[in-house]
């Protein structure tokens, strides 16, 4: 067995990791912190922690089985912890671990960036479908999206 420095045992720990590469387990890490239900989870449990049933009324639109789910997988990632009290009835709690308070800056700069570009976004998706939408779209203006479009970049 060779030895190798600590420079060299870090290059293959870049290398093992490199999110580009198929095999690499940080795909699976992006693919579930990327999901809209665990950043909208990680936003509800900042203040603390709270029971499944408080996190289902803050979180419209999440079915029991979504959000079961979602802390299931956030609890195996360690970025969520649940706490069982044995009272009756007994009582679940989840709250963000340390690496799991680690990923709000994240999720609040990508929360932030929706937030105040989504009219760009929005006259964008609509400048494209007027596009697409025109059997001869090369030779037709964009028209009235494109000028919105504008105005919204001018005033950001």
């Amino acid at each position: 067995m060779t030895t190798r420095s600590a420079a060299e045992r870090r290059a293959a720990e870049r290398i093992a990791y490199d999110a580009y590469l198929a095999a690499c387990p940080a795909r699976k890490l992006l693919d579930r912190i990327s999901d809209k239900w665990v950043s909208l989870v990680l936003t509800a449990l900042a203040d603390g922690p709270r029971r499944q049933s408080d996190l289902a009324r803050v979180l419209a639109g999440a079915s029991q089985k979504m959000l079961t789910q979602t802390l299931r997988a956030l609890e195996r990632d360690g970025i969520v912890e649940r706490t069982v009290t044995p009272t009756v009835p007994i009582r679940v709690d989840y709250a963000l671990t340390d690496l799991g308070r680690s990923l709000l800056p994240v999720i609040a700069a990508i929360t932030g960036w929706a937030e105040s570009h989504i009219a760009e976004v929005e006259c964008a998706q609509l400048a494209y479908d007027q596009v697409n939408r025109e059997p001869d779209a090369g030779r037709k203006s964009p028209g009235p999206a494109r000028d919105q479009l504008a105005a919204v970049r001018n005033t950001g």
